[in-house]
């Protein structure tokens, strides 16, 4: 039996697949966020929300290549996705806040970094939490 790796080409292709999914929940944030003036929250859920859902059909079929096609599957991505989104977005605020407080920024600017660092910290625990939990096979 293989010992299963942590970065295997499947981490590369999840990258690539990352890059898209990211650029389109992004954008849907930051026009919430800038744009319509909802808040850090909504904002950020609504590019989980609607990112999620591209990235499981992307996920599912080009990076871990699964076949299944039960409620399981998408139960368990799912409950990954909001795991990942609360821990890192619960860190990235105060985390963000507590870096940046010396300079003085507003809220607004203080929260664009924290959705940005949110997102970083989210791509790399939702990797894990997809590879060893929601597709793992």
């Amino acid at each position: 039996m293989q010992k299963k790796q942590l970065f295997d080409k499947t981490f590369l292709t999840f990258l690539v697949v990352g890059i898209v999914n990211t650029a389109f929940g992004t954008a849907i944030m930051f026009v919430l966020y800038n744009a319509f003036g909802c808040s850090y929250w909504v904002s950020s859920f609504c590019d989980y929300f609607f990112g999620s859902i591209l990235s499981y059909f992307l996920n599912k079929h080009f990076t871990f290549h699964y076949q299944g096609t039960d409620w399981r599957s998408i139960v368990k991505f799912a409950l990954n996705i909001v795991v990942c989104y609360l821990i890192a977005y619960s860190i990235a605020l105060p985390l963000t806040r507590w870096c940046l407080e010396s300079m003085h920024l507003s809220k607004p600017v203080v929260e664009n970094v924290a959705m940005l660092v949110g997102t970083g910290l989210f791509m790399l625990i939702n990797y894990l939490g997809q590879k060893f939990f929601a597709f793992k096979r």
